[in-house]
């Protein structure tokens, strides 16, 4: 199968090495035999909603994130639509701001969101900065661990019965206080977590993948993708996952 991937402003928001999170997804794909066609969406290109399986968006600095977020607000009904439409999507940092109602900078900077996921972020005084360490559950008894860097000031705050990613287990998260990280609307992902993300979370991976691919084939349930020899994988894991126990979420 062929996965058609929107890039959203790689020549903007790619700091952290997120731009490492497509190369997982593409070799993970090319070993069970799928081809991932990454497509850049930049400053006043439209996302094609009936041809991509999966949206990503990076992270940048507020700078960068000031430049898009206008442009990003106005293909708001472009990228809704697209989620309606079951296409998967993955948010990190900057990018899972600006997916919110919308994001007011340290100096005032008034940033609109798409108003896909339901919360707005402010910047604090202060920057969250460490290893976390979430525990999950994106499907009924199926419960993992993500672990990820998170360098953020903005300070989320989801609606009332918003679905968080995962619940900290080590680290600040949204906004240091309220003890959960990012947010899931049905196959969208937020979070802060950089390092990048996915090399050390192979199933966060594999469930974009199998939703992006549901998306593809026109079916509404995603099936189990083929296991892989994640041995490496699962070591880098470990060693995130104690450094977040040891030093992560701390001023």
């Amino acid at each position: 199968m062929r996965i058609r991937v929107g890039h959203l402003y790689p020549d903007y928001l790619n700091i952290y090495a997120d731009r490492g999170n497509i190369a997982v997804l593409e070799r993970r794909a090319a070993w069970r035999g799928h081809e991932l066609l990454v497509e850049a969406v930049g400053m006043s290109e439209a996302i094609r909603v009936d041809v991509h399986d999966l949206l990503y968006i990076g992270g940048g600095q507020d700078r960068e994130q000031l430049l898009v977020a206008r442009d990003l607000a106005a293909k708001a009904e472009q990228v809704v639509e697209a989620h309606e439409s079951g296409a998967a999507l993955l948010a990190v940092c900057g990018g899972y701001q600006l997916l919110g109602r919308g994001y007011l900078g340290f100096h005032g900077e008034d940033m609109p969101g798409v108003g896909l996921f339901p919360l707005e972020t402010v910047a604090g005084d202060r920057r969250m900065i460490g290893d976390v360490l979430l525990d999950c559950e994106l499907d009924p008894g199926d419960r993992q661990t993500l672990a990820g860097f998170e360098n953020h000031a903005g300070r989320t705050r989801l609606d009332p019965g918003a679905t968080p990613l995962g619940r900290v287990v080590a680290g600040f998260g949204n906004d240091g206080e309220s003890g959960f990280e990012g947010c899931r609307l049905g196959r969208a992902i937020g979070t802060y977590l950089h390092g990048p993300l996915l090399p050390r979370n192979p199933w966060l991976a594999d469930w974009l993948l199998a939703q992006a691919l549901a998306h593809a084939r026109g079916t509404e349930e995603a099936e189990p993708l083929d296991p892989l020899d994640d041995a490496l994988e699962a070591e880098a894991h470990a060693v995130s996952a104690e450094r977040a126990k040891s030093r992560g979420g701390r001023y």
